[in-house]
């Protein structure tokens, strides 16, 4: 009797934590699609693997202008020349003010992914600014924070720049 009971036990209890194994294999595969996600390599590949230093510098008044962005794209737009130009022109129009950037995100994706790409996007915007005759040293970038804007994707999906 005593028999039966353990080998009835046994196969409840293998039943168990079969599931939990494939809950907890489940969880971590997610985790590991989120985290390693397509959009992240080619965000790097274009600016390296360098540090980035961000500043601590509060956003004062409205966006100088605001660029748009493709989802988990980092690459600039075809429209984005006459916006260099309109910061570059505002630079050198104020000697003594700094362009600063902002890099936000939309939804999609995971958070350390949806980050990289804020950061990468900000950072093409500083690399078109330094052909156009902006010193590196005027360009500051802050650290993407609560990123995401409004209820449009594609409004979220931008880099502000900001004369001040």
């Amino acid at each position: 009797m005593f028999d039966q009971e353990d080998s009835e036990l046994n196969v409840v209890m293998g039943v168990v934590f079969g599931i939990i194994a494939l809950v907890i294999a489940f969880v971590i595969g997610l985790a590991a699609n989120q985290l390693g996600g397509k959009q992240a390599a080619p965000a790097l590949a274009a600016h390296g693997a360098g540090e980035v230093a961000f500043v601590d510098v509060a956003e004062v008044g409205e966006p100088l202008v605001k660029i748009y962005f493709e989802l988990g794209q980092a690459a600039l737009p075809a429209t984005a020349d006459e916006q260099i130009a309109t910061v570059a022109s505002a630079l050198a129009a104020t000697p003594t003010a700094s362009a600063l950037l902002s890099g936000y995100h939309d939804e999609t994706g995971g958070a350390a992914v949806n980050a990289e790409v804020a950061k990468n996007r900000a950072l093409s915007v500083r690399d078109a600014l330094v052909p156009a005759g902006v010193p590196t040293e005027r360009v500051l970038m802050r650290r993407p924070a609560v990123t995401l804007g409004g209820s449009d994707a594609a409004e979220a999906r931008r880099v502000e720049v900001r004369v001040q």
